[in-house]
């Protein structure tokens, strides 16, 4: 099977099998796994920020921040296709009870300067005020765009000089880094929080960081203990985190082969696909007399795996265990159903 649903399929490989078996652990709620607080420390120090938390969950990370930042009816700006918005289950009015105000950020993901400056709203006898301002980077809905570190700080300086919290969804922003070639704090260092995922691109089997100053993250944990997330000896989980880390560099060859995807299904009659910044493949099917679900169901018979989109779109997704040569055979066989 091919799988393409998503980077978040990956298996563990032996090496991570092994950091599991062999990490020194101890109990985490009282600070005391070495291989949690490894963790933690590399990857704070990775996307340039004081402390890092680890959580079970980018959608917890991403949850927590949202409580941490914010009070009770404030609003939070989001892009009107985030994953915070539109895959998260409501969570930021039932977690945070938040309010919130999508912007349309285009085809890049991301609000302008001028959009999110006309959305801030401070707090008066009438209105809630704005509490937060999250972004997503590589953005998922747009075909795993990379969103330059220039556009990241222009949307999010009107809201820090008006004192509200900049928060950044990097479940991939790895792959935005790897792609623009600029170091990740490039692009975290115009936000006062970011998560990023362990278990999508960079293959871990769980796991996310969230990462800002120590008092953030100090707060954070209070929060992580309330959702649930206060694991115990959670090093089993840290060690094929840590060797994660180490498959940052390799991401670009996740995203020569989605390129090298994208090429080969704009050259099959009917199909048209956008070129990636990244490992996301955004497919229109349209041409080819079928709907995205259609497409799928036909795909799997061959047995490769992609993820419906919209009616006419389907998302194809690179990632760690997908071969050059399981591109050209999933090539071939699409080609062949077409």
């Amino acid at each position: 099977m091919i799988d393409l649903r998503s980077d978040t399929v990956t298996r563990p490989s032996d090496e991570m099998r092994e950091a599991a078996a062999e990490a020194p652990v101890g109990d985490d709620v009282y600070g005391e796994d070495p291989s949690v607080n490894e963790l933690e420390e590399r990857a704070a120090d990775l996307v340039g920020k004081e402390a890092a938390l680890f959580v079970p969950s980018g959608t917890m990370g991403n949850q927590i921040a949202a409580r941490v930042h914010t009070e009770r009816g404030e609003e939070a700006i989001v892009e009107a296709n985030s994953h915070v918005y539109k895959y998260e289950l409501g969570g930021f009015a039932q977690h945070a009870d938040l309010q919130i105000r999508p912007l349309d950020g285009g085809d890049a993901g991301i609000p302008s300067g001028e959009q999110v400056a006309d959305a801030l709203a401070a707090e008066d006898l009438h209105a809630a005020g704005t509490g937060l301002l999250s972004l997503e980077n590589t953005h998922n809905r747009k075909g795993g765009v990379a969103i330059p570190p220039e556009e990241v700080a222009a949307a999010a300086e009107p809201a820090r000089e008006f004192g509200v919290p900049v928060h950044l969804d990097g479940a991939r922003v790895f792959n935005a880094a790897v792609a623009l070639d600029v170091p990740v704090t490039d692009i975290t260092s115009h936000v006062d929080s970011v998560m990023f995922c362990l278990s999508k691109g960079l293959g871990a089997p769980v796991g996310s960081m969230l990462a800002g100053s120590q008092a953030f993250v100090d707060r954070a944990r209070r929060e992580r203990k309330l959702f649930g997330g206060g694991l115990r000896q959670a090093g089993v989980l840290a060690g094929p985190g840590l060797r994660a880390l180490d498959n940052v560099g390799r991401l670009a060859v996740d995203h020569q082969n989605a390129e090298r995807l994208a090429d080969g299904l704009d050259d099959v009659d009917g199909l048209s696909a956008a070129d990636p910044d990244t490992n996301i493949v955004l497919v229109d099917v349209e041409g080819a007399g079928v709907t995205a679900a259609e497409f799928l169901d036909r795909c799997a018979t061959v047995d490769v795996h992609g993820t419906e989109f919209g009616e006419y779109t389907v998302r194809f997704c690179t990632h760690l265990d997908v071969t050059e040569s399981d591109v050209d055979t999933a090539l071939d066989r699409i080609a062949d159903l077409v």
